[in-house]
């Protein structure tokens, strides 16, 4: 059993995430900052913990993951605000990494997407700007860093009923959907997978069961 520490714990990801670890017995604390989305939390076998990232401190939010054995950063601003963007996408999520390193937790995982990266090539009159560029700085960011990281980068969500199968970008995929409840069990896997540390896995829907495509996924 670990201890894993889900930052933005209500998000659709991270409810499906919750429940599939604690399923598995693992001890699983999802940060929230809504103290209404408390119950939602317990439905899924976690721990919720009142932490609104956006607004915290390295330190304060190295206390609230002090003592797990993983972080995964599932929190994000939904977009529509360039300013919350960076804000939560990227300045909350770099906090994150520097208290995980604070508190030596060793093991971090980022949810991002498909494509990722500085090099990115979107305009800045394009509202995904400031989404891209978050993402892109963050991951980066994590890659320079002494954590056990792993970056998980889906394609469009959908909400459809996960297949367990996927493909990834390294194996020839392009640009598709992917439910979230794969995304989730991909998160899971690469949680497990001590090979997948050092990776990219980005990903959609495809033919390839989910633990043996994380298991193939090259170093980034």
């Amino acid at each position: 059993m670990s201890r894993v520490a889900i930052i933005g714990g209500h998000g659709k990801i991270a409810l499906q995430l919750a429940k599939i670890l604690t399923g598995e017995g693992h001890e699983v604390s999802s940060l929230i900052r809504n103290p209404d989305q408390s119950d939602d939390i317990k439905a899924t076998g976690a721990t919720p913990v009142i932490a609104d990232v956006e607004n915290l401190s390295t330190d304060e939010i190295g206390e609230a993951i002090k003592g797990h054995d993983a972080v995964v950063f599932s929190a994000g601003a939904g977009g529509g605000n360039p300013d919350r963007t960076y804000a939560v996408d990227r300045d909350a999520a770099i906090r994150s990494i520097d208290a995980a390193l604070k508190v030596d937790v060793p093991r971090y995982l980022i949810v991002s997407y498909f494509g990722a990266g500085l090099d990115h090539g979107v305009p800045e009159s394009d509202s995904f700007y400031a989404y891209a560029e978050a993402k892109a700085e963050a991951d980066d960011y994590l890659r320079k860093t002494t954590l056990l990281w792993t970056i998980i980068g889906p394609g469009k969500l959908t909400d459809d009923a996960g297949t367990g199968r996927i493909a990834t970008k390294e194996r020839g995929a392009d640009y598709d959907g992917v439910p979230r409840a794969d995304v989730a069990a991909v998160i899971a896997a690469a949680l497990q997978t001590p090979s997948s540390v050092g990776t990219t896995i980005d990903f959609v829907s495809g033919e390839t069961p989910i633990a043996d495509a994380v298991k193939g996924a090259a170093p980034a």
